[in-house]
């Protein structure tokens, strides 16, 4: 019983970690697919480039909120503290995972950096506002969303370690950790070549044309 209540929870937080608000929105919207333009990621920040605020804002929330709430849910059917349960933190890495391969999407999913955002604060208030609190000191010095995921995704588990120890949330953060730095290997590849850019505020026009939403 146990081993299918982890299952079921696994593939429960997948199956919403695969919900890819970008490009949900994007569809609902009749703006083109966020991966056929800028980056080509799905996510907030490319988003922002079709210069739609809102819709950059709400998948940034949507995107955040899936993360969060994965994790509460599997509190709240298993009863575990989320730093110890392990159905729990296989919750947060599951649904983190179906961010970055989304089913429903052809598995062309985004980098993860809001999803993994939610997925810590749900783990602990003060993992997630540690770690979030270093993505926008760097975001704000630097203003590459990149960089300040990179510089994030090193401190995070520094930061579980820390408050925790060796407690079963560790290896759980570093797993979300050594993914989402795994995702970012082209813009470490752009960083170290000095042509990662900036977020500018000005928006980048994404393809016009009737094939340009086509998933």
């Amino acid at each position: 019983m146990l081993a299918m209540q982890t299952a079921l929870i696994v593939l429960a937080a997948y199956a919403l970690g695969s919900v890819s608000f970008a490009i949900v929105l994007s569809r609902l919207l009749g703006m083109p697919d966020p991966r056929r333009y800028g980056s080509g990621n799905p996510g907030a920040t490319n988003v922002l480039r079709s210069g739609r605020k809102l819709v950059a804002a709400l998948t940034l929330l949507g995107d955040g909120g899936k993360g969060w709430l994965a994790v509460w849910l599997a509190q709240q059917w298993t009863g575990q503290p989320a730093v110890l349960g392990q159905d729990v933190l296989f919750a947060g890495v599951a649904v983190f995972v179906g961010h970055l391969f989304p089913v429903f999407h052809g598995f062309r999913g985004g980098k993860g950096v809001a999803t993994a955002a939610g997925v810590l604060l749900a783990f602990d208030p003060w993992l997630g506002l540690g770690t979030l609190a270093t993505w926008i000191a760097i975001f704000v010095f630097f203003r590459v969303s990149s960089l300040a995921a990179l510089v994030a995704a090193v401190f995070a588990p520094a930061y579980a370690f820390w408050l925790f120890g060796l407690q079963p949330v560790f290896p759980a953060v570093l797993a979300i950790a050594v993914l989402l730095l795994w995702r970012h290997k082209d813009n470490m590849r752009r960083l170290l070549a000095g042509e990662e850019g900036r977020v500018a505020g000005k928006a980048s026009p994404p393809p016009q044309g009737p094939s340009a939403g086509a998933p």
